[in-house]
């Protein structure tokens, strides 16, 4: 039970610059990499923050793992999260065995049970993304979407007036747009 509270100095110290350097070097790092090591998190860009947590603790706190090496573990991670979102960018087939798709989860006034399963969402969290998007009357929504980032999308449903152009022309929906894609 020794040592519980206070080991050393020395090791305080050397927990205190680790954990400056390590700040320090994964804002850098992740500055460099781009706004995607930052954005809304997908599965895969989750599971990499993760671990980067992981090791940046590991880094400072355990004697055993020099700054170096965890930095390069960090830098590591960041790369391959770097390889495999270009490579998703530029492969369909890649992307869709990385990321998941988006799903409809309520559309036209009804809740699609079997969507909802698959995702294992609740009908109380739905209805709590259309509060948080001011609707309290399902009628006004057109369509739920759960997106690749766990993220509910709320879609209106269009006012009259806003589905004929100034010609009179019916307006492509993008509701319909989003719904055929799936």
């Amino acid at each position: 039970m020794e040592n519980i509270f206070f080991n050393s100095w020395q090791t305080l110290a050397r927990i205190v610059i680790s954990a400056v350097v390590v700040y320090i070097c994964i804002v850098l790092f992740h500055k460099v990499s781009g706004k995607r090591a930052n954005s809304q998190l997908n599965n895969f860009d989750w599971v990499v923050t993760v671990m980067i947590g992981s090791i940046g603790a590991s880094t400072i706190i355990l004697n055993n793992v020099p700054i170096i090496e965890g930095m390069a573990s960090i830098m590591t991670l960041l790369l391959l999260q770097y390889l495999v979102t270009k490579y998703s960018a530029i492969s369909p087939e890649f992307a869709s065995l990385i990321l998941s798709e988006p799903r409809v989860v309520f559309y036209e006034g009804q809740f699609l049970p079997e969507a909802m399963r698959k995702e294992r969402l609740t009908r109380q969290e739905i209805e709590c993304a259309i509060r948080a998007e001011g609707i309290h009357n399902f009628d006004e929504v057109a369509a739920v979407v759960f997106e690749s980032d766990a993220k509910l999308t709320v879609m209106r449903k269009r006012q009259p007036e806003d589905r004929y152009d100034a010609e009179g022309n019916i307006k492509p929906s993008d509701t319909l747009q989003v719904i055929a894609s799936q």
